[in-house]
């Protein structure tokens, strides 16, 4: 763990307003970062700044708040420029906006798909081109996406949410790679069940309805804390990719990297699609595929 290594960086995390985003912010300003926080709830980002400034981590100059809608891709390069001229450098970006989604692929229609790839995806893709360049000049950069463990398996009823987060793990790879002689480094961050707002404001059947569900704290996730905590330990070693997962969702996913033509009989088993299908819930899906195993 060298956790040490953050103090003083320059770190720009979107979806910063709740869940994932907010935590790893304070977990950040606690190690010494210098934040960029954005996200579309303005109001919300400035108390977020607030608690972390009356906590004595940060004073106001070292807390930028930047509201943003990330489908505006044109308004991307201006709002580096805005970073920019505040801080003067960017250290880390850290892509985290995103929005899940509950729906059967035949009862899903291409507008839910388009706009799930349109956030999860095409987004996080334009806002890191439009910051790669000041990486490239400064010969130094890092690129941190929350991905999910939907973004190494498929699930039933997450086939938009599962495709926005494997294209973004192959984009991620080829920019690794692309960016290697630049000392740029990329990390990919797949977390399992965090608790969040994640399925009040998922994607459904259509696209104008959001699931509305709210996550019961008796469930079996990890905090968005411990998430964060983890998340930093990633970013300090710069780590190309991460699984951060309770069990048993960490075992799935092992179960399916290495013995995957195993995996994937069992799981398609009807038993399992079936049971699936009820709940549209990609956890309690990887709950039942392991006791029907075990």
């Amino acid at each position: 763990v060298k956790l040490g290594t953050l103090k003083g960086k320059v770190v720009w995390i979107t979806g910063a307003s709740s869940g994932i985003g907010e935590s790893l912010a304070y977990r950040l300003a606690a190690d010494g970062c210098r934040l960029v926080l954005s996200a579309r709830r303005e109001e919300r980002l400035q108390q977020i700044k607030q608690t972390i400034i009356d906590g004595g981590y940060s004073t106001q100059e070292d807390i930028l708040i930047v509201p943003i809608d990330l489908l505006q891709f044109n308004s991307h390069p201006s709002t580096v420029q805005r970073v920019l001229q505040h801080f003067e450098k960017i250290d880390i970006l850290v892509n985290n906006a995103g929005r899940s989604q509950r729906s059967l692929i035949e009862k899903c229609p291409m507008e839910v798909d388009r706009e799930v790839l349109e956030i999860n995806t095409l987004s996080p893709i334009s806002l890191t081109k439009a910051v790669l360049p000041h990486f490239i000049e400064r010969k130094a950069g890092h690129v941190v996406y929350t991905s999910s463990v939907a973004g190494k398996i498929g699930s039933p009823g997450l086939g938009s949410y599962a495709c926005s987060k494997h294209a973004m793990q192959g984009w991620l790879d080829s920019l690794r790679i692309e960016m290697y002689t630049h000392n740029i480094h990329v990390t990919s961050v797949c977390p399992g069940p965090v608790f969040s707002e994640a399925l009040v404001h998922a994607f459904t059947d259509s696209a104008d309805q959001s699931l509305g569900v709210i996550m019961d704290p008796s469930e079996r996730r990890m905090t968005s804390e411990r998430c964060a905590s983890l998340i930093a330990v990633a970013i300090a070693n710069r780590l190309d990719e991460v699984w951060v997962s309770p069990h048993p969702e960490l075992l799935y996913l092992y179960l399916f990297q290495y013995f995957p033509s195993i995996a994937k009989r069992l799981v398609q088993k009807k038993k399992i699609v079936d049971r699936s299908k009820l709940s549209l819930n990609m956890y309690l899906a990887y709950a039942v595929f392991l006791v029907y195993i075990i």
